[in-house]
């Protein structure tokens, strides 16, 4: 598999796995199996959130990476987190999973749901809450993050989806290399969607890095390459918006030519298609 350096000393699986499905959509015994063929791949670097699996990925995956958390290049991110009305879904996530597997599609979370708001304990469903973009919120959710990790670091860790302009980027820069000092992260960056660019768009080199959906023939894409193809970045959603004539293999292909620094976060739970893509960084 193909490594890169986001930033100096940090190396990185060109193909990252994104691990947002994992107790949600997926299932444990899917999952473990996946991830299993994912490392077998020779993929090293996963991306989670203090909010993924409704709260239980970070431990979920922590546990199968633990023998091999050297080799591994592990992210996470703060901002949203589950709540207690998740511990409440628990025992449900199962018939969901069986009813979604039939011909009636049910989601974990009612769809129609007040848009988020970006402020303290509005999320965007009823599982999940944001919290503060401050310093103390930061650490106290990084700490969480290492407990259920059962790692005393974060390789990456990113401030999560902010839909408002960050106020106090200052104090959490200053957080952010407090942190490294401490070797509790190695980088920092910013997880958001393209879209709020502009909005983010005057602090964005504070980031060691950026994590942004991207896709070939997207608006602005030509223009990514000019500014983005040689810098730092971490793309998800990967697929989604691309030019329609393009099979998923020629779009990966693609974006590992025009952005040869860059890790390509996918969910992959289907295991064709996982080695299929993994192939393509081979």
């Amino acid at each position: 598999m193909k490594k890169v350096e986001l930033v100096k000393g940090i190396p990185s699986s060109a193909l990252g796995f994104g691990c947002a499905p994992i107790l949600g959509a997926v299932d444990g015994k899917t999952a473990k199996r996946i991830i299993d063929c994912a490392l077998d791949c020779g993929i090293s670097h996963f991306d989670l959130a203090r909010s993924y699996g409704y709260g239980e990925a970070e431990e979920f995956v922590g546990k199968i990476l633990k023998e091999r958390r050297n080799e591994m290049t592990i992210a996470s991110k703060f901002g949203i987190m589950a709540n207690w009305k998740s511990e409440l879904l628990k025992p449900l996530k199962p018939l969901v999973r069986y009813l979604r597997s039939g011909d009636k599609k049910v989601d974990l979370v009612p769809k129609k749901q007040p848009a988020p708001t970006g402020q303290p304990g509005k999320g965007g469903d009823m599982f999940h809450d944001r919290i503060p973009f401050r310093a103390a919120d930061m650490r106290r959710s990084l700490e969480k993050s290492l407990r259920a990790l059962g790692s005393d670091h974060l390789d990456y860790f990113f401030v999560h989806n902010p839909l408002e302009k960050l106020v106090h980027i200052d104090e959490l820069s200053e957080a952010a290399q407090r942190l490294k000092e401490e070797g509790k992260i190695r980088a920092w960056g910013i997880a958001y969607k393209r879209s709020l660019q502009e909005l983010h768009q005057p602090y964005l080199d504070r980031f060691d890095v950026l994590q942004f959906d991207n896709s070939v023939g997207v608006d602005g894409y030509d223009n990514l390459i000019k500014t983005r193809a040689q810098k730092p970045n971490i793309f998800f959603s990967p697929l989604r918006g691309a030019a329609k004539e393009m099979k998923p293999n020629e779009i990966l292909q693609q974006l590992f030519t025009d952005f040869p620094n860059t890790v390509i976060l996918c969910s992959m739970f289907n295991e064709k298609h996982l080695r299929e893509n993994a192939k393509l960084v081979s």
